[in-house]
């Protein structure tokens, strides 16, 4: 067991785990697409069509399920390391709402709250909107004339071991099984969501902004740390590229490419023998890794007779929960003035722990909490 003043969480009193949310069964479809859509005047008829990914599914997202599991894996390794932070779970899109898990932290006493965001990396949609909806929340609960908690937002969390390793694994297990003929020349395509070239131009704070942004250089060091780890174990030296999946929007805008898709044709027709297909940019295997790598590109895959193997993600696995518990301890060490060495692998280091100002603008500027701008400080 630690050292009992390794594992001091102060001056926090709960972590939140944040995240995404989605339906959970056939009826939830269409309200949960407009809660993603608020604002944007998109007509129900095509939000069915947009939800026939979730029909395929049974109308259920997978990502519930997994945050539960995610949480189950959190407070297991607290217990077991003596760390009695008590653990919530809201979502943005869809029950357990941010709103209302807010109010209950409120009600239980909880005034110094970690929030752990299930997205390791940088950009608008994967930060920013998320520190949005905390200040909507906050907002909501200050009119309701509750004290309102402070809180603070875990870093990007990319280039943790805990996060990294497990998805090593995974390219490993995913090249182990496959045939032995095309093994060695398989290439690995490293997976993250596309997003707006020109939000992920201006992800991360303003010294970072240019082409590709903090998004695009963050997962390019992940993906040669994870091409590195397996040429160190297996002697083979795979050829790999980042790639992009799940573009939505309008066609006239420009979005990070290539598509999946598209690179897996381009792969085999230079003769290419396999393909990993490895989801760097997802935490867990929720709809956009089922359908848009296990449905779509697999068929792309099977039609062009190109063997294929889709790594896993990081999901529950210990070691991550281990991170999460290793960032929770390194962040409080920070604010209580504690000296603290950030765990980060690669060639970009530990990320800030405060996001600053200019940090993944949006187009249309809202209050967001937990950074240097926040109304909430």
């Amino acid at each position: 067991m630690p050292d009992a003043a390794c594992l001091d969480a102060r001056p926090y009193d709960a972590l939140l785990l944040l995240s995404f949310g989605g339906p959970e069964g056939p009826d939830d479809v269409v309200p949960f697409l407009e809660n993603v859509t608020r604002g944007r005047g998109i007509p129900t008829e095509r939000l069915k069509e947009v939800g026939q990914h979730y029909f395929l599914f049974g109308g259920v997202s997978p990502i519930n399920d997994q945050n539960r599991a995610l949480l189950d894996a959190l407070r297991k390794d607290f217990a077991e390391h003596g760390l009695g932070l008590p653990v919530y779970w809201g979502n943005r899109n869809w029950a357990p709402y941010l709103t209302d898990t807010l109010r209950e932290m409120v009600t239980d006493g909880h005034r110094r709250i970690l929030v752990l965001a299930t997205s390791a990396y940088a950009s608008y949609s994967g930060c920013r909107q998320y520190r949005e909806n905390l200040a909507e929340s906050l907002a909501a609960l200050e009119a309701e004339g509750r004290e309102l908690p402070e809180i603070d937002k875990l870093r990007h969390y990319f280039n943790h071991p805990g996060f990294v390793r497990p998805m090593v694994d995974g390219v490993l297990k995913s090249l182990a099984d496959l045939p032995e003929d095309v093994r060695d020349g398989a290439h690995i395509a490293f997976s993250t969501h596309s997003i707006p070239t020109a939000a992920a131009d201006t992800s991360g704070p303003v010294a970072e902004h240019g082409d590709g942004g903090a998004y695009v250089k963050q997962h390019l060091d992940v993906a040669r740390l994870i091409a590195d780890a397996v040429r160190e174990e297996t002697g083979v030296d795979h050829p790999w590229q980042l790639v992009y999946q799940s573009r939505s929007g309008a066609p006239h805008i420009p979005w990070l490419e290539p598509d999946i898709c598209d690179h897996l044709e381009e792969r085999h027709g230079a003769g290419v023998p396999a393909v990993v297909m490895a989801p760097i940019g997802f935490v867990s295997d929720h709809m956009e890794v089922l359908y848009d790598l296990d449905t779509e590109a697999t068929d792309k895959a099977a039609e062009l007779g190109l063997p294929v193997r889709r790594s896993a993600t990081v999901g529950a696995d210990p070691r991550f929960a281990a991170a999460v518990r290793e960032l929770i301890l390194e962040r409080a060490a920070a604010e209580s003035g504690r000296e603290v060495t950030p765990c980060a692998l690669g060639a970009l280091g530990a990320s800030h722990d405060l996001c600053p100002v200019g940090c993944c603008p949006a187009r249309a500027p809202r209050p967001a909490a937990a950074g240097a701008d926040s109304p909430y400080a």
